[in-house]
């Protein structure tokens, strides 16, 4: 896809980040419909289905028929095999937002032959837009952003979140969030992946690792982090791959470093699952 392809699909994720935006603004604070999609944790709002619909009403406008859509949501729309499918998340942080945190995002990405290629991550009541597409760089509010310089673990600070299922099974991000909690200026655990991948960015934040996400919370993150010189990769430093669930992304100086600690730590067995009967 050609440069000015990309720039007119940024511009069309924009107007849709920004519609589904102007809709969480008006449903802030004012939520009745509170629920849950199975797992405990995992709620939706009336918040949610409205911001979705008015991103898909702007991409469907604009999009040539050939893409797919998946939506958090509404599922998929389209052949998810195409070469060109938008990940969204209409809102990344539900459960931040239906407590009033003021720490979530819309997140819509667009994967290219698979290839996260372009993002825009929005949170409107910070105002912070957030945009990159392969090749064009990354800007938070139109300006340029960079990864930070933090060469040493010592002095990062780092942020990770804790899966819908992390009372279910031993591989459960506790012992590499208290692992790196003792290496480290501080661990954060924000509860939107967009935001977090958007602050590795723009320097706010050194290193993020997660596990247990889907693609619509990375899509986007992914390609702010890559255009403003960070790394992206599997925990072992593998080449990344976006249905895997995991993900490691830092500023690149301790990329090195967070993969070899990954690859040590042991689960902490006394919050294992415990046996049926």
């Amino acid at each position: 896809m050609s440069p000015s392809e990309l720039q007119q699909f940024l511009e069309i994720a924009t107007e849709a980040a920004l519609a589904g935006g102007a809709v969480l603004e008006q449903f802030w604070g004012k939520l009745t419909q509170i629920e849950e999609k199975g797992r405990p944790g995992d709620l939706v709002t009336e918040a949610d289905k409205a911001a979705e619909a008015a991103i898909l009403s702007v991409l469907k406008r604009h999009l040539p028929a050939s893409h797919a859509i998946l939506a958090e949501e509404s599922g998929q729309a389209g052949d998810i095999s195409s070469p060109c499918l938008w990940a969204i998340d209409p809102l990344d942080g539900t459960t931040n937002y239906a407590h009033q945190y003021p720490f979530f995002a819309v997140s819509i990405g667009l994967l290219i032959e698979g290839k996260p290629s372009l993002g825009v991550v929005y949170n409107p009541v910070h105002q912070d837009l957030f945009r990159a597409a392969a090749g064009l760089g990354a800007t938070l509010n139109r300006r340029p952003i960079r990864v930070s310089t933090t060469a040493a673990l010592a002095d990062s600070l780092l942020v990770t979140g804790f899966a819908y299922d992390r009372r279910e099974t031993l591989d459960n991000n506790y012992a590499e969030f208290c692992h790196f909690t003792h290496l480290t200026q501080g661990v954060r655990r924000g509860g939107s992946a967009s935001v977090d991948l958007a602050y590795i960015a723009c320097g706010r934040l050194d290193g993020y690792w997660e596990r247990g996400l889907s693609p619509w919370d990375m899509a986007a993150g992914v390609v702010l982090v890559e255009e403003a010189g960070g790394s992206v990769s599997a925990y072992d430093g593998t080449p990344f791959d976006i249905w895997s669930g995991r993900i490691l992304a830092t500023n690149g100086c301790i990329h090195g470093i967070m993969r070899d600690t990954l690859g040590k730590i042991q689960p902490l067995p006394q919050f294992a699952p415990k046996a049926a009967g």
